[in-house]
């Protein structure tokens, strides 16, 4: 094998590819057998990096420099100047919101320091399609020790004693899912890894499964050991083509490794895993629905009792984990339920991988200790707001979490912290709102995905959460009456109470939020049919000041329906009657001239 004195641990994840990130990777090759130098320095596309507000990301090995958002172009200057004569490029390394001086290594990165790595253990440091550099960071050893070492009641014993719980976002502790499965009867069982993630602003599986892929392998092998399975799916969503393409390579090359499929390390487990793609469906979440779907059945949720442990696909014994569980499971064999469970808090252990995105500095895939406080996260790991702007509120659990205020920016994040004050950790969605942002329409707009992605097959939901959408777009639109807020209270915790699966249980939870901790917004909606936030279009109007207006004539150029009037070095009126509401003059103006009212 070839040894290079430096490595380029290029992100090839879907943030960075859209990127260009193959294109860079395209020049850095080009680039490097020009200058004879692809004898001695190697390129290595990984998965994401985390980073992803800086793609695409170049990491230097082993020196640890950080690069960020490469261009192609930049690429020859680079070659030269760090590859070539050894003086490393400042004006592409990160640079923080209002620091002077560049960061070079990455070790020294804010974003990167209060991270622990267990699920995204090799991230940015494999090639996700390369099967021997996951062995050789110790891959598939788990399987061999699960397989030849430990009976199914010991793995089950030390999943149990680990506590990790679901990362799919119930939370249900995975070694007593496990137990449940491997207790029930039958003759033939299933494993499924639920790979459907479909909550705004989530990419968390899809990164998990685009940077290592066989650590899912692995999990769902031993899983699939564990509770006498001898055929897996991983559930996958069709609007992840990079995922889907790397997880059937793994597969493959797991298969021609002999580490899947008949007799795997000479015992007699035998076990295969079948790609099943989803249709963007997502109920499909829950996973009732998943395996209606993957039976090819209409995807609505089943109920429950029997639970899937002893009635699920084709009715057999079926155990169902999402992305992020399948890949701890292999560091908790091969490290111990003690060392896992010395991490996090008392009733949440381990880390939690969070998508942070929204109106925060630094936004990317980020793994952390359970336990971290919100203020941590986003103003440490998130690096604060942009342009100097005050935190409001953060959204967590995705469609079916709550919005928590910015007076609990110390709240510890774990399950039972977040159910505490009516949100939840769910599969990790984290989305920052800054001042700008309005709760109602918050609350409007997560409504709205929840009632369109319903089955439709349980009233409370399907009507339910119809009825609340309509009042919130009524107040939205300055429609609203007194006793909205209260028939909203009481409509939420009916769909609650009475809706048939978690879709529907916790679609009110960011209504009921914004109402417990932004009342006052609801209230000015609707008696005074004004939208604090200014982004209600309904409820607002565009002014310019005369004292601040230049007549520069940059408002009146960028009006998509001439509503703006005026001589250029004279102060500009809008004529409200033609205005849009489409904010282009308040985002083009340069000197603060025009006011949201």
């Amino acid at each position: 094998m070839a040894k290079y004195r430096m490595n380029l641990m290029l992100c090839a994840g879907t943030g960075c590819v859209s990127n260009k990130s193959f294109e860079v990777r395209d020049a850095l090759s080009a680039e490097l057998e020009r200058r004879n130098l692809q004898d001695e320095i190697q390129v290595v596309p990984t998965g994401c990096q985390g980073f992803c507000a800086q793609g695409p990301i170049l990491l230097v090995e082993p020196d640890g420099i950080f690069y960020q958002l490469l261009t192609p172009a930049d690429i020859p200057h680079l070659v030269e100047e760090h590859f070539l004569k050894g003086r490393p490029v400042e004006k592409f390394m990160y640079r923080p919101e209002k620091k002077a001086e560049p960061i070079p290594k990455i070790a020294d990165i804010e974003f990167f320091k209060k991270q622990q790595l267990i699920a995204l253990a090799n991230r940015g440091i494999i090639n996700p399609e390369n099967i021997d550099e996951y062995i050789a960071r110790g891959g598939y050893r788990a399987l061999a020790k699960a397989l030849t070492k430990m009976s199914r009641d010991e793995i089950i014993r030390e999943m149990k004693e680990s506590g990790l719980r679901g990362r799919g976002g119930a939370g249900f502790l995975t070694g007593l899912k496990w137990e449940f499965a491997m207790r029930a009867e039958g003759d033939e069982k299933y494993v499924i890894c639920n790979a459907d993630e479909g909550d705004p602003g989530a990419f968390m599986d899809r990164s998990v499964v685009e940077s290592d892929p066989h650590a899912i392998i692995e999990g769902m092998c031993i899983g699939a050991y564990a509770i006498g399975a001898s055929h897996g799916f991983v559930y996958i969503r069709d609007e992840y083509p990079l995922a889907l393409a790397r997880i059937r390579k793994a597969i493959a090359d797991a298969t021609e490794y002999g580490l899947l499929g008949e007799n795997i390390f000479e015992t007699d487990f035998s076990f295969e895993i079948q790609v099943n793609r989803g249709a963007g469906a997502f109920v499909c979440g829950e996973e009732t629905s998943l395996i209606n779907s993957l039976e090819g059945k209409f995807p609505e949720p089943r109920v429950r009792p029997p639970y899937p442990a002893n009635s699920g696909y084709l009715g057999k014994p079926t155990n169902i984990n999402n992305v992020e569980t399948w890949a701890n499971v292999r560091h908790i064999i091969a490290n111990g339920a003690e060392w896992f469970s010395r991490i996090g808090t008392e009733t949440s252990k381990g880390t939690k991988v969070f998508s942070l995105v929204g109106k925060v500095n630094n936004t990317g895939l980020v793994e952390v200790p359970m336990g971290i406080t919100l203020r941590e996260m986003v103003f440490e790991i998130g690096g604060g707001i942009p342009g100097g702007k005050a935190f409001k509120a953060v959204q967590t659990g995705g469609p079916s979490g709550g919005c928590i205020p910015h007076t609990m920016l110390d709240l510890q994040i774990d399950y039972e912290s977040l159910k505490r004050i009516g949100s939840i950790v769910g599969s990790g969605g984290m989305i920052v709102m800054d001042e700008d942002n309005c709760m109602v329409e918050v609350a409007r707009f997560f409504l709205s995905f929840t009632q369109q992605e319903s089955c439709g097959k349980c009233p409370p939901c399907r009507e339910g959460t119809l009825h609340m959408l309509n009042i919130l777009t009524d107040i939205c639109r300055g429609r609203g009456q007194e006793g909205d807020i209260e028939l909203l209270e009481e409509m939420a915790s009916r769909v609650g109470e009475a809706s048939l699966c978690a879709l529907g249980q916790t679609a009110p939870n960011p209504v009921l939020t914004t109402i417990k901790y932004f009342r006052e917004e609801y209230e000015a909606h609707i008696r005074e049919k004004r939208c604090p936030a200014g982004e209600c279009k309904e409820l607002i109007t565009y002014r310019i000041l005369e004292d601040a207006c230049t007549g520069c004539t940059l408002c009146s150029r960028n009006c998509p329906v001439d509503a703006i009037a005026g001589e250029r070095k004279q102060v500009h009126v809008i004529d409200l009657e033609t205005c849009i509401k489409c904010g282009m003059c308040h985002t083009v103006c340069r000197f603060d001239a025009v006011k949201v009212e």
